[in-house]
This record gives C-alpha cells, sequence and structure tokens, in this order.
C-alpha cells in the first residue's frame, strides 16, 4: 500500500495483504507496460462524492467499460441474450486506490488480461490520471470508439503509475442453464492479444 492510503490504516494492519511478492507485483501493474489496451474514460459530474473526488464505487464502473468495450468491439461479444451464445457473469472484483481523481478529468483505462481459462478469463484494470499540465489530453472520436493499445504516442500525455488498479474475474455461461461454457476461438483470440507481459 503507498500514498495517503496507508496513512489511513491502523499501523499493524499495513502489512495483511501485502508481502513483499504481492507488492512487486502490485506495482508491476501500476505502469503503462503491464496492459495492451487502453480506453480514454470521461468522468461525469455525477461520478464525484461529497468530498468532490469520485466515489470509490464509481471505479468499478470504469473497469467495467473497458472491458465490455474490448469484448464487444475486438471479441465479437453480443450482448442481446435472445443472440448471444453467452453471457459472462462477473464473479470477482478488487481495486486498489494509490490517488483520488475528480471530474472534469479524461482518465485512460488500461486493461490486460492475465489468465484465460476454459470458461473464465482473469484480468488486470489501471487508471491512468493525465499529466498535470494546462493542456488536458486531447481525445477524439475515434479513440472513444476503438480505444489504442500499447505504444500509442497518446499515452504520453497520461501519468506514468496508475492512480488505481485492481482485477476482475468473469465466467461465461450459457445463456438458458447457466452452465459454464468453453470460450469461442476467435472470443479466445481477441483475449489473447491482451496476455499481460507481466503474467507470463
Amino acid at each position: 500500500m503507498t500514498c495517503w492510503v496507508s496513512r489511513l490504516l491502523p499501523r499493524n494492519v499495513h502489512s495483511l495483504g501485502t508481502s513483499s511478492k504481492n507488492q512487486r507485483v502490485e506495482d508491476c501493474h501500476r505502469h503503462h507496460e503491464a496492459y495492451g489496451y487502453f480506453l480514454p474514460i470521461q468522468t461525469r459530474w455525477q461520478d464525484n462524492d461529497q468530498y468532490g473526488q469520485v466515489n470509490n464505487a464509481v471505479y468499478y464502473s470504469y473497469f467495467d467499460t473497458i472491458i465490455s468495450h474490448y469484448l464487444i468491439r475486438y471479441c465479437g461479444l453480443r450482448t442481446s441474450l435472445l443472440t448471444s451464445p453467452m453471457v459472462g457473469f462477473m464473479v470477482t472484483n478488487q481495486c486498489t486506490f494509490h490517488k483520488p481523481i475528480s471530474f472534469p478529468q479524461v482518465l485512460v483505462a488500461a486493461l490486460a488480461v492475465e489468465k484465460l481459462g476454459h470458461s473464465s478469463v482473469y484480468y488486470h484494470l489501471a487508471l491512468f490520471p493525465p499529466k498535470a499540465t494546462k493542456e488536458l489530453p486531447s481525445v477524439n472520436h475515434w479513440d472513444l470508439r476503438d480505444g489504442f493499445f500499447s505504444g500509442h504516442p497518446k499515452l504520453v500525455h497520461f501519468d506514468s503509475l496508475a492512480c488505481t488498479n485492481g482485477s476482475s474475474v468473469h465466467v461465461f455461461v450459457n445463456p438458458a442453464p447457466r452452465k459454464p461454457t468453453g470460450l469461442p476461438e476467435d472470443f479466445r483470440r481477441g483475449l489473447l492479444r491482451l496476455v499481460s507481459p507481466a503474467s507470463v
């Protein structure tokens, strides 16, 4: 744990759940290089809470947005229960907060795949705030529609350290019996593009 979060916790709580190995892995996932796909996220006025910063529950909606966007755009996920051969259930979510963000910042969300199972996908996620300059990051329609991949020049407009990072696990099931189902090959191929270098 780093920054202001660790100062809020009682002294004996700081080491719970963060061994030095876990801390190294956590630190690795705070950098651009750990991710393959990026999507700009415009914060909204309603995202702020009474303290003037984005409420912690909203971060999960940002993570859900980049995952769903990638699956629909690059893996061919169909979202209608009437036509989709599978439905994704989010079974685990975790988020670590390092630095607060607030409206009207434009963030970039980041996505990597840690592991692909028969019917499950393990994701790593992060949010990178814009660099503290007078010039805001320039985001256009194509960035919002397509996102961009690792190494894109627009990443220089965002901090190299994530303000938040986390993980999620999706399990895909048949729509009717709701039993786990194998990931189709084209779907799997799209996800393999994002297998994190940190997890290989």
